[in-house]
Formats: C-alpha cells, sequence, structure tokens
C-alpha cells in the first residue's frame, strides 16, 4: 500500500510542466527567466529590525479565554546583534450578547508599561465571516490571534531601523488590521515561509522556481511588491516576500546560519524569544489556578 502510494504521489508531482504560469491576485503570470535578479551582499551594513509574536491560551471556556501574548523585535547590523525587546500582556477575552449576536470583546492587562494596542480593535462578531469556521461561529480564542498579530504590526512600527522585518506577510486577513498595517513605514517588510499559492498546473511555486532559477541567491518580482527570494546559494528553501526589496542584499548577509540555511537568523531569533512554550503555558495556568479566590473558574474549564 505505502509503495503504491508513493509510486502515485511521484507521478503526480513529474506530471507538472516546467513552462507554467503562477496563480495571483485572480490573475496567470508567466513564469519568465528575465523576472529573475541577482541578489548580492553588499559591503555597506544596514540596521534591520527583525519582529515576531507569540502567545499561549492559558485558560479556555465556552464563553472566555485569558491569553499570555509575547511580542518581540531583535536588531542586527550585518551579522551582530545590537539590541533586542519584548512587550508582555494578558488578553481576556469574554462573550455578550449584543444586538441579536454574539460579540466578542476583550481586555488588555500589560506586564509591563502601556496598552500596545486598543482593545476596542478586537471586538467582533462570533459570526463575523474573517473569523467563522464554516458555517460554525468561531471559537473564541481566535481574538488572541488577532491580538498578536495587532500587537507584532504596532511594535514593528515603532522600531528606529534602516529596514523592518516581519514574520508571515502584509496582506490584511482581519477586521481592523488594515488600521496596524496602515502604521508600517516604508521601510517595513514580510517575509513567510510558507506559501498559499499555486501555478496554473497545481505546482507549488517555490518549487517551480528553484528549478527554473541559476545558481546564486536571487529575487523573482511577481506583482505588486511581491516577490519570491532565496537568500543562500546552498538553500534548498525559497520563500515569499512583500514590501521592500531594497533590504533583500542585507538580508543575505543574515540568512547564513546552519540551522536554517538561507532564513534570516534575526527572524529565528526573533521567534524564540518571542514563542511561549507548553511549559511556560503550563507554569502560567497553574499559578493562575492555584490561587484559592480563582476556584469558581475551574467550574468553568470542566466543561
Amino acid at each position: 500500500m505505502l509503495a503504491t502510494l508513493g509510486n502515485h504521489i511521484r507521478e503526480y508531482l513529474r506530471s507538472f510542466p516546467i513552462e507554467d504560469k503562477i496563480v495571483f491576485n485572480s490573475s496567470a503570470i508567466v513564469c519568465s527567466p528575465s523576472s529573475f535578479t541577482p541578489l548580492v551582499a553588499p559591503a555597506e551594513l544596514k540596521i534591520i529590525a527583525f519582529v515576531d509574536g507569540g502567545h499561549a491560551d492559558v485558560l479556555v471556556a465556552g464563553n472566555f479565554c485569558l491569553s499570555f501574548i509575547r511580542v518581540a523585535a531583535v536588531l542586527f547590523q550585518g551579522g551582530v546583534k545590537i539590541k533586542h525587546m519584548q512587550h508582555e500582556f494578558y488578553l481576556f477575552v469574554k462573550a455578550r450578547y449584543d444586538e441579536n449576536e454574539i460579540i466578542y470583546k476583550s481586555m488588555i492587562f500589560p506586564v509591563q508599561g502601556e496598552k500596545l494596542i486598543e482593545e476596542k480593535d478586537l471586538m467582533i462578531s462570533s459570526t463575523d465571516s474573517l473569523i467563522k469556521i464554516g458555517m460554525q461561529r468561531a471559537p473564541i480564542s481566535v481574538v488572541s490571534g488577532m491580538a498578536r498579530r495587532f500587537a507584532e504590526l504596532q511594535l514593528a512600527a515603532s522600531l528606529n531601523a534602516n529596514y523592518i522585518l516581519l514574520d508571515g506577510t502584509l496582506e490584511p486577513t482581519l477586521k481592523n488590521e488594515e488600521k496596524y498595517l496602515a502604521l508600517l513605514p516604508l521601510s517595513a517588510s514580510a517575509l513567510a515561509k510558507t506559501c498559499s499559492l499555486f501555478t496554473s498546473s497545481g505546482n507549488n511555486p517555490m518549487v517551480l522556481l528553484n528549478k527554473l532559477a541559476g545558481e546564486g541567491c536571487w529575487k523573482y518580482y511577481l506583482e505588486n511588491k511581491t516577490y519570491f527570494v532565496k537568500l543562500h546559494e546552498k538553500a534548498q528553501h525559497v520563500f515569499r516576500f512583500e514590501g521592500n526589496p531594497d533590504v533583500l542584499p542585507y538580508l543575505v548577509h543574515n540568512s547564513r546560519d546552519a540551522l536554517f540555511l538561507g532564513y534570516p537568523y534575526g527572524l529565528v531569533l526573533a521567534d524564540q524569544l518571542a514563542r511561549v512554550s507548553n511549559e511556560e503555558k503550563k507554569s502560567l495556568r497553574m499559578n493562575f489556578l492555584l490561587r484559592k479566590e480563582n476556584k469558581e473558574i475551574m467550574d468553568y474549564l470542566k466543561l
């Protein structure tokens, strides 16, 4: 059975043509060798800020969710880290019946300092088309992801660097996300490890372009400030890039770490600084529930 399945998958992958089109924004763009541009690391070293976020749902019930969110930024000049920062906060989301629908409302509790984002921007209907799953209302925990994304964008907008790079894309997919995207300076960009785009034959454009490209590092222009990039000549990975392409030659300096060859080490480190581990999540949960005054909360968590 496994051999048969393997043969079927290989035959499918070998069926893709070399001459293909990338489907982007409802149009099919012909893959062209002229769209490849070499990337050469410059001698000048610019300051680049890398931004990422992490979160954990500490307490989750049907009608409320308590999450811990951390966003981080790390600044590099060439291959040298010169500064890093973190912002942490708790997010409490509760369900309320308002105007004939269930609304999710949020309260933010910063660990230190002031609130990074506005609570009103997180208020959303549980049946909003941007978050619901099929015909079902969205689980209340989805608001945590909204808060994390908005906090990442707000932190990025506050940084002082030659260039700013976020993990992911710059496409708005959430209610009120455009407000925070609009705060980003022209020097801001985003790099995505995964890609939801397809070619007209159903192929993965990253794999196709890697076969079509020559040696070395390169960028491939797609449309509207969107590129595919290869940031190390020996890397197997191609990434989707959006934003200011002037930063790309400087990312070559930062993409030489053997742990993830071709991916900026600044984003790796920002992810590590922001990540909320399972052990940390368990500790936060236990520290909260072991307080005697919080005993009644357990009744909701058992449901």
